[in-house]
């Protein structure tokens, strides 16, 4: 469903992605983890095609695009086109404050895809249903906790009916407590066959929910394979490094 062939991505004279590879069957959860400054936001980004490539390849689906010397930037429509089908959650929930839940998750496809309000308001409520804030349709976003935002965020790119969904982090700016509910969608939606890229310093989630984790140092890939065997036996140096305070804290609890 998604293949991403030797991409290179730099700000500046900082090379921020240095020729990354890898690949998500239809239906897989990719999880990406590593520290802070690793790329893994940018590639998503990259996938989004928020962030354009300075080299490589990217599919999704049966959409195609190459980066690089002769290739010319994806028209704006196209763009439009491609991110209405790839869903992307960010940090922040990026919510419209003067409109509804239900407004706010209806709004894309009513502008975007130009559905009739009525099929577009059926639509919002079977997504909100599914993260499970059906009962909040018609209260202001000021009034949820930051869980419930973030669900309804969720909810809002589903609604475009996406071939992909990629989350940035999408715990990170929540309570502790909240983290849960949002996580628990996230894996319903695993169970529901969703192809999804995650990037997560949830590594305990990781390791439950994702089929492959994909290891991220100074923008390469420095490990990628089974969730279970890179977190709980990885080859590489760099991998164990970063996991050994996570594996401590298991430890511990």
């Amino acid at each position: 469903m998604i293949e991403i062939t030797a991409l290179r991505k730099s700000f500046g004279s900082l090379e921020v992605l240095r020729n990354i590879n890898f690949s998500v069957e239809p239906g897989g959860v990719v999880a990406l983890i590593g520290p802070s400054g690793s790329g893994k936001s940018t590639l998503l980004r990259c996938i989004n095609l928020l962030v354009i490539p300075d080299d490589g390849a990217i599919r999704v689906g049966r959409t195609a695009f190459s980066f690089g010397q002769g290739a010319s930037v994806p028209k704006t429509r196209v763009l439009a086109d491609f991110r209405a089908r790839t869903g992307m959650v960010f940090q922040n929930f990026n919510l419209f404050g003067h409109l509804s839940v239900l407004q706010n998750v209806m709004e894309a496809p009513v502008q975007v895809k130009k559905m009739p309000k009525d099929k577009a308001r059926a639509l919002a409520l079977k997504q909100l249903e599914k993260v499970g804030l059906a009962d909040r349709a018609d209260q202001m976003p000021h009034t949820l906790s930051g869980g419930q935002k973030q669900r309804v965020a969720i909810a809002r790119a589903l609604a475009m009916e996406p071939e992909v969904m990629l989350f940035d982090e999408a715990t990170s700016a929540l309570d502790p407590e909240l983290v849960g509910e949002v996580l628990n969608t996230m894996k319903q939606l695993a169970r529901e066959g969703m192809t999804m890229v995650i990037v997560t310093h949830e590594i305990a989630f990781a390791r439950e929910v994702a089929d492959r984790v994909v290891f991220m140092r100074d923008g390469i890939v420095a490990e990628e394979g089974p969730a279970r065997q890179v977190i709980d036996s990885p080859r590489e140096e760099a991998t164990r490094t970063f996991l050994a305070h996570f594996h401590a804290e298991t430890q511990r609890d």
